[in-house]
């Protein structure tokens, strides 16, 4: 990716992040506001409620408490008290619950017995002890109770008050309907109100106008948790499907005579109002992101070409060094940084060619050098038994005369062994000094590394050093490489591994592919060597043999460069050392480009 493109991706994702943080910013203001708006109106709702429920229930506790203190009802329990039949008085209760507008009225005897039933006058005699069961004192205040009725059970807010007459307690049951009190609220815009009934027996009712509403399955499931629980919990639904909007759902429980809740209400605030902002918003903020990317990649594009095309002219340069096109220069346009860079970097090129040509001929000095002392140290060996050899010689012609011709024979043999030693010597530096090009073709590695194993059974065999081979070829495409140097690079290796296993071990000859390539490996079991030793087996010169020039395993490397390969090494001191080498797979393109390079 060029710096141009960079530089105009930063921008772009620097213009949309920032952008988009502002609208995510904005969205959740706005978001908190509504939040805190729709609090408020449900809060407001909620106590209008409870205003309502409160002054419904002091309504209802004045007329039973009205009821319950006129001469007529003290006259009639005064009676039953005095024990005048029940029978007569089953009527008792419909005047007064008309007279005070009371949907319910029950006149109860100290048994619990109902005389008179206002609602239901067919429930005479029937018990009704749910209050007297209770240990704790009879509630002062009006209070959510169901109450059965002909049609059934209907959530009501009662009043429940005693009449005392010598000594015995009757009691008067008044109340009125619910769907009076969710009637009467005044919901606002977006608001919606409903009363969920929950008798102790049966299913639960939703009452008030907007009861169809509340009967999603997510509803439900928020009034039954609000039930379990008896604590105040929200959820968020969808208000229909044909509307297609959402709004938040508060179920708040409504106290009754026990600990049970007998009725959940329900505040539905609708989130249209919000959605449209909030998309709103999004589309705003969109639209500011598109005419913002847009603007930001024209002003950034003419600003990063400004910027870039200097950088890619030294980009350009610096891959001409790289090739070795050392006279390359930068034009210097401006005195801005860019310019100084220009300048630096012409600077810094002359600087280089300077150092180049200093350095070539200080190699040039230390590899002379470096050849000197090593060829002087290779002759010095075999020339020293020369000489001892010749001196004994002259010794012997000069001492013994009888005896010359048996030293001469032994020291023939030593002459030649010397010489013989010598020309091997000036042949090893010669070969490294003109490697020859090699002619590449399609090899079969796995059949060079066979015939090479099979050259040095023999000397693999040898006690009591003895040394077991181990192939292990896989199944490796023919390789691009001249057989004859090939066959050298295994043969080096070979010889390299049996020095180092001087008390015999295993010799493992390894052949697979990886990448393209085909690799051969060589491992020992040798006495290996150390990470140091390992950086520098390819340096010409180098050697960890006290009787070797060094020059070995820099000719393989050389060879393997030739072919256009790969040589390392890998050991560990005491757990033997592995050649690895890569070598290209054979191709007719490969060996008409290696051919075309040499000519």
């Amino acid at each position: 990716m060029s710096l141009k493109t960079k530089l105009l991706l930063l921008v772009t994702v620097s213009i949309t992040a920032s952008v988009g943080a502002v609208a995510w910013l904005i969205e959740e203001r706005a978001h908190e506001a509504f939040r805190q708006v729709e609090q408020d109106r449900t809060s407001a709702l909620v106590n209008q409620f409870r205003r309502e429920f409160e002054h419904e229930g002091e309504e209802i506790t004045r007329g039973v408490e009205a009821i319950a203190g006129s001469d007529v009802m003290l006259r009639t329990v005064t009676e039953l008290a005095n024990g005048a039949e029940y029978a007569n008085y089953v009527n008792e209760a419909a005047s007064h619950a008309t007279a005070q507008r009371l949907d319910f009225l029950d006149l109860i005897a100290p048994d619990g017995a109902i005389i008179s039933s206002a609602h239901w006058p067919a429930r005479f005699g029937y018990k009704q002890r749910w209050f007297l069961d209770r240990p704790a004192p009879l509630p002062q205040q009006a209070f959510l109770k169901h109450i059965e009725t002909p049609q059934g059970s209907v959530l009501a807010m009662i009043c429940l008050r005693p009449v005392r007459v010598h000594g015995l307690s009757f009691y008067l049951i008044g109340g009125r309907k619910l769907d009076a009190v969710v009637q009467s609220l005044s919901a606002p815009a977006g608001l919606r109100v409903s009363i969920f009934s929950a008798p102790e027996q049966g299913p639960g009712e939703l009452l008030g106008p907007a009861r169809e509403s509340f009967g999603s399955a997510k509803a439900m499931a928020l009034i039954q948790k609000v039930l379990e629980q008896r604590n105040e919990s929200s959820t968020t639904v969808d208000s229909g499907p044909a509307s297609g909007q959402e709004e938040i759902v508060h179920a708040i429980p409504l106290p009754g005579y026990t600990d049970r809740v007998p009725a959940v209400l329900l505040v539905a605030n609708s989130l249209e109002q919000e959605l449209l902002l909030e998309k709103r918003i999004r589309n705003i903020s969109l639209m500011i992101a598109g005419v913002g990317v847009f603007i930001g990649v024209v002003v950034s594009g003419i600003v990063t070409a400004r910027f870039s095309r200097p950088i890619r002219t030294l980009a350009q340069a610096a891959t001409e060094i790289g090739q070795g096109n050392w006279n390359v220069r930068v034009e210097t346009s401006g005195k801005d940084e860019i310019g100084k860079l220009a300048v630096a970097f012409n600077q810094m090129t002359e600087e280089l060619m300077g150092q180049r040509e200093r350095l070539v001929q200080s190699e040039r000095v230390a590899a002379w050098r470096e050849l000197a002392r090593r060829l002087a140290h290779e002759l010095k060996n075999p020339l020293f038994p020369l000489q001892i050899t010749v001196e004994n010689l002259l010794r012997a012609r000069q001492n013994s005369p009888e005896m010359f011709d048996e030293v001469f024979r032994e020291s023939t043999t030593t002459l030649l062994a010397e010489i013989a030693n010598l020309k091997t010597i000036i042949g090893r530096f010669s070969d490294f000094s003109k490697m020859p090009a090699p002619q590449l073709q399609a090899v079969d590695l796995n059949e060079i590394v066979r015939s090479v194993a099979q050259l040095f059974q023999a000397q693999l065999n040898r006690e009591p050093a003895r040394i077991k081979p181990a192939l292990h070829l896989g199944d490796v495409p023919q390789v691009n490489a001249d057989p004859v140097l090939l066959r050298r690079v295994i043969e080096n290796l070979v010889l390299n591994a049996i020095d180092a296993m001087p008390k015999g071990g295993t010799l493992t000859f390894l052949t697979t592919t990886a990448d393209r390539s085909a690799v051969f490996e060589l491992s020992d079991t040798g006495d290996g060597l150390t990470p140091e030793e390992c950086e520098r087996l390819f340096t010409p010169y180098y050697t960890t043999k006290q009787h070797g020039t060094g020059l070995g395993l820099a000719i393989v490397q050389s060879v393997v460069s030739d072919h256009g390969g790969k040589i390392s090494v890998s050991s560990k001191k005491d757990q033997g050392t592995t050649f690895h080498v890569e070598l290209p797979v054979f191709s007719d393109a490969s060996t008409v480009e290696f051919g075309s390079g040499k000519d």
